[in-house]
């Protein structure tokens, strides 16, 4: 039975990060503004990437089934985990991977944190190539490292690797590892096999160790298709770790549950020491569950899922082309958010997020927050009912219309 992503999901008030929280200043705070009982002040987030649609029936059902169990004591990966893992990278991209590569987490974020402090001494450098999923700078200045902001060139509405500034980032002696976003967020690109090939000989050159994240990998748009790392250059399996998740695919990044393949037994040692240390072990049975479940049965959803992705993509596409000739869409490759260049409006960054949440009342994650080259740039998350996508639409039409 086909799935209704048009439906509206009530989830003020469920402690939803999306709905419930607002981050100003680099602070989180709860606030109450996308309550339906505030009628056209109402705020529409349309932030942080979790998608306001239901997780497939079958993860339902599977974690239905393990909340029966009434027993949730400590829980590790089983075979029936390991191959499910492992039969969604052979069938969904063609890779074959072992399961000692797998190496269970809460979480991306939390690994990247391990990674840098596995990895990186302090002071060392830390390759971002601009602008950038923003936790990665946290993850990096947290564990005593540097940023090396390596920016991507915008040239005919499409991001390119500037591999002469990556090639000089990576020559610095204090460099010690690069990050890769793979497909990028927040500007959706899907990096070709060559342009993969390009970084990573750039990362071998100068023995950089290489964080892939490649937790959108499941999410391609407009016939795009997704090469992982290591299938492009099977010999940066020394140097690479590469993040995986259920949760961007799914809905499932409440579960904190993430699988970091690392081929390379030395370099798996030196992660696991680092998630032993910081005292991050183990899985949570729910998750191990949603994830078995996903892996095993979830294919006909996603191809739901990303078909009403697009369509959203092409509304947006439409309407902005139509009614807000001044922003400019950044097309996506892979992922379910959207850049959106919004220079035409001449806005600095606080004035272009006074007008998207105080004026329009939308929630954007504003640009900046992504590097210094995000200014004036807003992100948007596309999967959501078309409903709420046009009716923010409108709103930033008629804001846009009544400060110009």
């Amino acid at each position: 039975m086909p799935t209704d992503f048009d439906r509206l999901i009530r989830r003020n008030g469920t402690g939803s990060l999306k709905w419930d929280y607002h981050t100003h200043n680099g602070r989180r705070q709860r606030w109450d503004q996308t309550d339906p009982a505030h009628g056209d002040r109402q705020v529409l987030p349309l932030w942080v990437a979790d998608m306001d649609f239901a997780s497939p029936p079958e993860v339902v059902t599977a974690l239905e089934a393990c909340a029966r169990k009434g027993i949730f004591g400590y829980t590790d990966r089983t075979p029936a985990y390991d191959a499910a893992v492992a039969g969604w990278m052979a069938r969904r991209h063609g890779w074959q991977i072992e399961a000692d590569w797998i190496c269970a987490t809460p979480g991306v974020v939390p690994a990247v944190n391990m990674m840098v402090r596995a990895f990186v001494p302090a002071g060392g450098k830390v390759i971002v190539q601009t602008p950038a999923y923003y936790p990665f700078f946290g993850s990096i200045r947290n564990n005593g490292a540097q940023i090396a902001a390596s920016p991507l060139r915008l040239i005919d509405g499409r991001y390119r690797m500037d591999f002469d500034d990556l090639a000089a980032k990576a020559a610095d002696p204090d460099a010690r590892m690069a990050i890769l976003c793979s497909p990028h967020n927040p500007v959706g690109r899907v990096w070709s096999a060559e342009e993969l090939q390009r970084f990573g000989a750039v990362c071998a050159e100068h023995d950089l160790i290489i964080c892939a994240d490649e937790i959108h990998a499941d999410l391609m748009l407009g016939g795009s298709r997704f090469t992982p790392l290591l299938q492009a250059d099977a010999g940066l399996a020394r140097r690479t770790l590469v993040c995986t998740s259920p949760s961007k695919t799914f809905n499932l990044a409440g579960l904190h549950t993430a699988n970091i393949l690392v081929p390379d037994a030395g370099l798996r040692r030196r992660f696991l020491k680092a998630m032993t240390a910081a005292g991050l072990g183990g899985l949570n049975p729910f998750g191990a569950a949603a994830l078995e479940a996903a892996y095993t049965h979830g294919e006909p959803w996603l191809a739901e899922v990303l078909a009403y992705i697009e369509g959203n993509l092409a509304l947006m596409a439409d309407f902005l082309a139509r009614e807000l000739p001044a922003i400019d869409l950044i097309r996506p490759e892979g992922t379910y958010l959207a850049w959106l260049d919004c220079r035409g409006l001449g806005l600095d960054p606080p004035a272009l997020e006074q007008l998207m949440l105080d004026q329009a009342r939308v929630y954007l994650d504003e640009g900046i927050i992504f590097g210094r080259e995000g200014a004036g740039f807003e992100r948007i998350n596309l999967a959501c009912p078309r409903s709420l996508l046009l009716r923010a639409l409108e709103r930033i039409r008629d804001a846009v219309s009544q400060a110009t």
